[in-house]
């Protein structure tokens, strides 16, 4: 298998960005379902904890991944033009959502006045001031973007297992192998 990707799959580099983010933002997105419902305690803020530095992870990840998508090719899809279209329009919106994810939940943790560290080996800078309104937005528009990032995933998972089981095509498995 090759590191970059070719006319017709994935190379190595895109298919393990692909799955440890899949993996890292479930985690994350199911973390932040439940330490939400927490009472405040030791158990909640270890969770908010890693979900913040999780996140920023995410965040790096993503960055990466961008950059390493616009040096690389696509790989070929033949899709009539509105599964084309349709498909190109999800993996943008994927990019969005991991891209205001984690900086929605910075902009949280800067507006509650609170440090954001990356797994203790550096804390970020905050990017705007401690402001109650702003924290009460931000977790509002953060809580609205991970019901939307779900959505999103439930979807293109259901586009990969139609195109596996009824198309027969071999568009999940470039994603695998």
């Amino acid at each position: 298998m090759h590191l970059k990707n070719s006319e017709n799959r994935f190379g190595l580099i895109a298919i393990l960005l692909h799955w440890i983010m899949a993996v890292l933002i479930i985690g994350l997105l199911g973390i932040g379902l439940y330490m939400v419902s927490l009472p405040i305690g030791f158990e909640k803020l270890k969770l908010y904890g890693w979900h913040k530095e999780y996140g920023f992870l995410v965040l790096g990840l993503v960055i990466f991944r961008l950059f390493w998508r616009l040096i690389n090719i696509t790989p070929h899809l033949s899709l009539p033009w509105f599964e084309f279209i349709a498909a190109r329009l999800m993996h943008w919106a994927f990019y969005g959502f991991m891209l205001a994810m984690p900086i929605t939940g910075w902009l949280i943790t800067s507006a509650a006045g609170l440090p954001a560290s990356f797994f203790g080996l550096f804390v970020l800078p905050n990017l705007i001031a401690p402001n109650e309104e702003f924290r009460q937005f931000f977790e509002l528009v953060h809580k609205w973007l991970g019901y939307g990032l779900i959505v999103a995933i439930f979807l293109h998972a259901c586009a990969a297992l139609k195109h596996h089981f009824i198309d027969k095509d071999d568009i999940l498995k470039r994603m695998i192998s």
